[in-house]
């Protein structure tokens, strides 16, 4: 376009400069070799203006004639080179499909046509050819020689790291990776690999400056990297939580204002500044993640965040967790174990059995267990709640790659990925009936608790009554007193309904006052471990008539 609009100049230039002349007439003389020429000077610029035409027409001409073999030498070679990249370009589309037999032909016809100095693509395709073919010597050879070349450095980088995590070596992926880094920085590849070779050899501090410089060229998306940054910082607070709790602190403090729902680094952070004394700050820091998101191991040390404290003192503090979340399991469960320890076994069973019907899993049902344990002591209902627990999902950990934790850890110990470590529900847990694990089955449990086992009160001696219809009954003499025991017998049901007898009326022989042990009779008949059928043979047995309800 421009080199037209430059022709027009020039014509409207020609034109422009012959009206000029035609508007000025004159007359040129020309006296050359005794001869005198006169002629108009507009006759005069046409004649100049044709033998410079006819001037450049000749040497044009003769540039022709001149350049004529080099010219149809380079059609060929022009020619030549258009089949060549032809061949290339459908044996590498060849080789993207999985077609050995093409790729390899390709290969031949593009070596053929084209030089490998002057197209390194052809290392490409016979690569690509090798590796579809099975022939990994072969292709391992041919990005070493891209890699030494500056032109194709990082294409023969990344197809030696790639081979090289195919053979499993770890160290030698490494190494590519680490120079294709320090090389060009800009690879995204090289980059995160990088980091999580140097994150799983703990080398945060060289971590974290790849991590930075990588963000500056903006290969890592701001949020990921951001995210990525905390985690390495969480990861060196933890290991200086112990020798230097301040250095620590920084580093927490750091990784929560990039990423403010990191529990680890807020953990970290709390965890140091209870060390320096700072319980005000630490639990503000505590408070704020809760309500994001409650966790176990947050309620743990917030309400544990004092040595000296009481059990009620602890009690209150988990009840403050649960004012902040009301109606989540978590908060709830916290405050059941608070209450277990305060030994306020009402309000420990009452939050644990609603953290169940919220979410039941089997660390809230094993809780029961011990809340029962430490209440009634029925072995029957501790082992129902344990059955249950055996029953329920798994309690949530953190995972990473089908690996459980019992704390996190900033790289997966399987595919060394950093920031793998989620707080979810482990996988693999062992299979039940489709209706266990759910809200309804909780509900459904909790509904179908045994009863508490019976304990026989001892009742004033009054008169015993002529109407009253005897019970079944054993009667037990002994030199200070007459008590009549209670037998039971269960009845079978889908609901498996225990027959519970009315008071008996007791008498007794004037005797010194003596303390005996209370009979308890479990709800399914017997004691868990069965003594044997007692021998009443001698004592006189009543009038027995039975009633249901």
């Amino acid at each position: 376009m421009i080199r037209i609009l430059f022709y027009v100049l020039i014509v409207l230039a020609l034109g422009a400069g012959f009206a000029w002349l035609a508007d000025r007439p004159g007359e040129l003389s020309l006296i050359w070799q005794g001869s005198r020429v006169e002629m108009s000077l507009m006759v005069a610029a046409t004649l100049l203006a044709s033998l410079i035409a006819a001037v450049l027409i000749v040497i044009w001409v003769i540039r022709v004639v001149w350049l004529s073999p080099h010219s149809i030498s380079r059609y060929f070679r022009a020619r030549k080179r258009d089949r060549g990249y032809q061949a290339l370009s459908t044996g590498l589309i060849a080789a993207g499909a999985g077609d050995s037999a093409l790729a390899r032909k390709m290969t031949a016809r593009t070596r053929g046509l084209l030089s490998s100095d002057q197209e390194p693509l052809i290392h490409l395709l016979e690569a690509q050819t090798a590796l579809i073919e099975g022939k990994y010597d072969d292709a391992r050879k041919k990005f070493e020689l891209m890699a030494d070349d500056p032109e194709t450095r990082e294409l023969g980088l990344r197809g030696l790291y790639l081979e090289a995590k195919r053979l499993g070596a770890n160290e030698a992926a490494r190494q590519f990776a680490e120079r294709a880094a320090d090389k060009a920085p800009h690879l995204p590849w090289a980059t995160l690999a990088a980091l999580d070779y140097r994150s799983q050899t703990g080398q945060w501090d060289e971590a974290i400056r790849l991590l930075d410089q990588s963000r500056a060229s903006h290969v890592i998306d701001r949020k990921e990297a951001d995210r990525k940054k905390a985690v390495l910082l969480t990861a060196r607070a933890t290991e200086k939580l112990e020798a230097d709790p301040k250095g620590a602190r920084d580093d927490a403090l750091a990784a929560l204002k990039l990423a403010d729902d990191l529990v680890p680094a807020g953990l970290i952070a709390a965890k140091a500044l209870f060390r320096e004394d700072n319980l005000r700050k630490a639990a503000s820091i505590l408070e704020k993640l809760w309500k994001q998101e409650p966790h176990p191991e947050i309620a743990r040390l917030y309400v544990r965040a004092r040595s000296g404290d009481s059990a009620l003192d602890r009690l209150k503090r988990a009840s403050k967790l649960e004012a902040l979340r009301p109606n989540n399991a978590v908060a709830l469960a916290a405050v059941a174990e608070s209450a277990l320890e305060a030994r306020e076994l009402s309000l420990a069973r009452a939050k644990a059995e609603a953290a169940a019907r919220i979410q039941p899993n089997e660390g809230i049902f094993l809780l029961l267990a011990d809340i029962e344990e430490a209440d009634t002591g029925d072995d029957g209902r501790i082992r129902h709640w344990m059955n249950q627990a055996l029953k329920s999902p798994r309690d949530p950990a953190w995972t990473a790659d089908g690996v459980t934790s019992p704390e996190w850890l900033p790289v997966s110990p399987v595919s060394g990925r950093l920031d793998a470590f989620e707080w979810k529900q482990p996988v693999g847990q062992i299979a039940g009936p489709v209706e266990e694990g759910t809200l309804e089955a909780a509900d459904a449990a909790i509904r179908s608790l045994p009863p508490v086992a019976v304990t026989h009160q001892r009742a004033e001696p009054e008169p015993q009554q002529a109407e009253t219809p005897a019970k079944p009954k054993h009667v037990i003499e002994t030199p200070e007193k007459t008590e009549e025991v209670v037998e039971t017998t269960a009845v079978p049901g889908p609901s498996e309904s225990v027959i519970v007898p009315e008071p008996v009326k007791v008498e007794k022989k004037p005797a010194p006052a003596r303390t005996e042990e209370p009979v308890v009779e479990p709800f399914f008949g017997r004691p868990p471990d069965d003594p044997g059928v007692r021998d009443d043979s001698d004592k006189p047995l009543a009038k027995a008539s039975f009633r249901l309800f």
